[in-house]
């Protein structure tokens, strides 16, 4: 196992900094996330491969791994182009020192949260499919549709002119502030349940950081407050935001749904 993690951490670290060189080379950010979704799924199949093993379970875990890093990616890639640039990246694009930073963080994010399915699909060892495959496998579908449709719901509603100046709050954005993020952590919490049907022993199970390690980035650290603070400056005196800030959960959908 700890030969094919090495071999996944280095491809990765390779991948992300020769991203970086041209990225800097260009001064430009537009395939940064289409850069990171793409290592998802490299990593996803190189591992199943390096491993040795092709079980239901692994075929499984790297085919939905697959689709998330597809969708995710391609409209990502396609965000971008529509906007024309990357907001986290105004002060970070002329400057290659930090911009190699955010290259390795992102290095960091995708070896973290992909751990389960590299540990997964290391190891040869096999055991019948049970409730937390099935479990896990309906929270990453819940989760994958829950993204899937909240980024589409914010797309159409940005892309309509009459909306312009205004915020989102219709749809999955009546129930939860960030309900992309929420689907986020669903489905790498999900995939960790699946795979834990065959971890054993400390290490392999302390690859329960990755969920709690999605959970915290998005919360903590590069998504929610961010967009937070900019929500903030842009309608922080509205009533109307003041209002949905008030009775709409940042993340967690539950007091609103029950």
């Amino acid at each position: 196992m700890g030969s094919v993690l090495l071999k996944c951490a280095a491809a990765d670290l390779g991948l992300q900094w020769g991203g970086w060189a041209l990225a800097a080379a260009l001064r430009t950010e537009k395939f940064y996330d289409l850069a990171g979704s793409g290592t998802f799924i490299l990593l996803a199949h190189l591992s199943r491969v390096w491993g040795g093993a092709s079980h239901l379970r692994q075929n499984v875990q790297t085919g939905l791994v697959t689709a998330w890093g597809l969708r995710l990616g391609t409209f990502l890639f396609m965000r971008i182009l529509k906007d024309g640039q990357d907001r986290r990246f105004n002060k970070v694009r002329d400057s290659p020192g930090t911009f190699f930073v955010y290259w390795n963080v992102q290095a960091l994010w995708v070896f973290m949260t992909l751990l389960p399915t590299l540990v997964l699909n290391s190891e040869k060892r096999d055991a019948p499919l049970g409730p937390r495959d099935f479990i896990g496998w309906g929270l990453w579908g819940l989760g994958f549709a829950t993204e899937a449709i909240a980024d589409q719901q914010k797309w159409i509603f940005k892309n309509d002119p009459g909306n312009a100046g205004k915020f989102i709050q219709s749809g999955l954005w009546a129930y939860s502030r960030h309900p992309n993020y929420f689907g986020e952590i669903l489905q790498w919490g999900g995939l960790w349940l699946s795979a834990s049907s065959v971890m054993k022993g400390p290490l392999q199970l302390l690859s329960a950081a990755s969920p709690l390690f999605v959970w915290f980035l998005l919360r903590h650290v590069s998504g929610i407050p961010i967009l937070e603070k900019q929500a903030l400056k842009k309608w922080g005196a509205d009533p109307q935001f003041q209002d949905y800030v008030r009775n709409t959960p940042l993340l967690w959908p539950w007091p609103k749904c029950f």
